[in-house]
């Protein structure tokens, strides 16, 4: 990946609304969470996709699918994808896996598609990034009419009361030589995690920022973009949400 110019300039980063388009083009991004586990997501794709049932080929789209990895197995298990990302960098090292039913582009998921999904997945704490209340609605309308008359929406996030609880205020993770500087805290109804570190001699810093969303924070913004909330599940496995214990808020909708 190629460095983005506001990952140079620390002062230029931090005043960015849009944080997430330089640090998620950032190589350093994905040398952080490479140790993300893959079986993990792929036990999640399976039992998701028989939970809904959905139809042989069925016309599937990865929301903000960074590199692709969601979106190449869920094309493994016969399914027609596409994968979209704001990330340029991102999207072009997915690209290398295309074939005639898996594709991936550069896509805002503020903005709707001229095509149709019988499913539409979000995955992996990819919402919640904007500034405004009225681009996460706006991301909600624009998964709704991009759905089949008989599509599924499918958005997994953090769960923020668990996530609250749990915080570790500050750590230092080494990977690949780097020694990333991580501080976390919550303020304005956000989380944000500082990351700061230093590589051939030049200091870095990013910001992440995601929206503290809990499920009566979604249950009102779906009300508003005519969505109807049909299950909620706490982990991958599927299992029940609990509001205080479970890692994960999965959304099942349309």
């Amino acid at each position: 990946m190629t460095e983005d110019s506001s990952a140079k300039n620390p002062q230029k980063q931090e005043v960015c609304s849009n944080w997430f388009a330089s640090w998620f083009d950032s190589p350093y991004y994905h040398i952080l969470y490479k140790e993300r586990n893959y079986r993990e997501a792929q036990i999640f794709m399976d039992n998701l996709t028989h939970y809904l049932n959905l139809p042989e080929k069925a016309k599937v789209l990865d929301l903000a699918c960074g590199k692709g990895r969601h979106a190449i197995y869920l094309n493994q298990l016969g399914y027609d994808v596409l994968g979209v990302d704001l990330s340029v960098n991102s999207i072009e090292t997915a690209s290398k896996n295309t074939n005639e039913t898996l594709r991936f582009e550069v896509h805002d998921m503020r903005e709707p598609f001229d095509e149709k999904f019988d499913a539409i997945f979000n995955l992996f704490t990819s919402f919640g990034y904007f500034e405004c209340d009225e681009d996460h609605l706006k991301t909600l309308v624009a998964i709704k009419e991009s759905l089949t008359e008989y599509g599924f929406g499918v958005i997994d996030f953090m769960n923020a009361n668990q996530v609250l609880a749990t915080l570790v205020p500050e750590e230092t993770k080494t990977v690949d030589g780097l020694d990333f500087h991580i501080k976390r805290y919550h303020a304005e109804g956000y989380i944000y995690k500082e990351i700061s570190f230093t590589d051939q001699g030049q200091a870095y810093h990013f910001t992440e920022k995601v929206r503290a969303f809990t499920l009566a924070d979604f249950q009102s913004l779906m009300e508003q973009a005519g969505i109807y909330l049909l299950d909620i599940f706490g982990d991958y496995k599927l299992k029940k949400f609990h509001k205080t214990d479970s890692e994960r808020l999965i959304m099942i909708f349309k």
